[in-house]
């Protein structure tokens, strides 16, 4: 199973891979952390990297298109992979198409966690006191909420066009969600 998890910051996507992975047995890759393994072995594309990290921009397309190429290369990733936060763009879309069509694959489902916005504000102001994140202002939350929605969800279009769009009801307890992912691929995995 080839899949994408994708929703707005706050979703629950992080949360997600991670039971999504273990069930289908691939691994979850995060561009997150992706950047940080790069950054912490100081690999040539980590260094690049930090750069950009470290002046709060977005590392670029080319940096990171090459570090997801790496990453799904892997042998672990062989026989599928979940990938959270990638891609964010439509540039990237079509990077990642050429990527798994290069490995005569394809991508299985593109699942959508969807969540009432002031419901994403409110989760990730709680996340801020919990984890002590001074820097997860509302503002910030809402600058990010809006990033994504010009970036990103464009892309949720791309996906639908292809028939490979699952959406999810992302709000309620974290194992009721898992359940409705498992039930919306579940169809996915009989076609």
């Amino acid at each position: 199973m080839r899949m994408i998890l994708m929703g707005p910051p706050g979703a629950g996507k992080g949360t997600q891979a991670k039971y999504v992975a273990a069930k289908f047995g691939i691994p979850a890759i995060s561009t997150g952390d992706i950047f940080r393994e790069n950054v912490s072995q100081g690999t040539e594309l980590g260094v690049e990297a930090k750069r950009y990290m470290d002046a709060g921009e977005y590392v670029p397309d080319e940096v990171t298109n090459h570090m997801v190429r790496n990453r799904i290369d892997e042998d672990d990733a062989a026989p599928g992979f979940l990938l959270d936060g990638y891609p964010r763009t439509l540039a990237q879309v079509e990077e990642l198409d050429g990527m798994i069509s290069f490995t005569g694959h394809k991508l299985d489902a593109v699942v959508v966690l969807t969540v009432n916005q002031d419901e994403l504000v409110e989760r990730l102001l709680q996340r801020a006191k919990v984890e002590g994140r001074a820097d997860d202002t509302e503002d910030v939350i809402r600058r990010r909420q809006e990033v994504y929605a010009e970036q990103t969800e464009p892309l949720i279009e791309v996906y639908r066009d292809r028939g490979l769009l699952v959406e999810v009801d992302g709000l309620g307890e974290i194992e009721e969600v898992t359940e409705r992912i498992f039930s919306a691929l579940s169809s996915v995995e009989q076609s």
